[in-house]
């Protein structure tokens, strides 16, 4: 199955540059640049799915300026990696064969992320919230690569 879109680097490199995630704009907009269409819409549609993983509200700097929703950036790489898939295969298939268990590693990310934000604002010993930190961020790389062999290795069953 040819990937369409982004390669592996640019996907990278998207993630390196926006690790707070992106907004529904940006990830239409990068999208967009590759001619893979993409509407609000739709993307909210895949996430009602359990394709894609749900956004974050962030508070936006200056007074009560509102939130912002953040997508984690790897799902440029999700929704890159869906279409491709769209191709050969139904939403129905999809689901039951690839993506799996990306929402609930991403959802495990930003969870333990506020749980560590949490207690370096406490009085812990920053020598154990920093082991804390790399054991975690160790974790979720270790999942997130297991899943990307995966989701390359694996054909759905249809």
């Amino acid at each position: 199955m040819a990937e369409i879109g982004f390669s592996n680097d640019e996907l990278e490199a998207i993630e390196r540059a926006n690790p707070e995630g992106l907004s529904v704009e940006a990830i239409i907009g990068l999208l967009s640049s590759r001619s893979i269409k993409l509407t609000e819409s739709t993307l909210r549609k895949y996430v009602q799915l359990g394709l894609l993983p749900r956004s974050r509200r962030v508070g936006l700097k200056g007074g009560h300026r509102g939130s912002l929703g953040l997508y984690p950036a790897g799902v440029v790489r999700r929704i890159q990696r869906l279409r491709t898939m769209m191709e050969s295969y139904t939403i129905d298939e999809i689901k039951q064969s690839f993506l799996i268990a990306a929402g609930d590693v991403e959802e495990l990310e930003h969870m333990l992320g506020r749980i560590l934000s949490r207690v370096r604002n406490s009085d812990a010993e920053s020598r154990d919230v920093n082991e804390a930190q790399r054991l975690a961020d160790a974790l979720v790389a270790k999942i997130h690569g297991i899943e990307r062999r995966l989701d390359l290795a694996t054909e759905p069953a249809v």
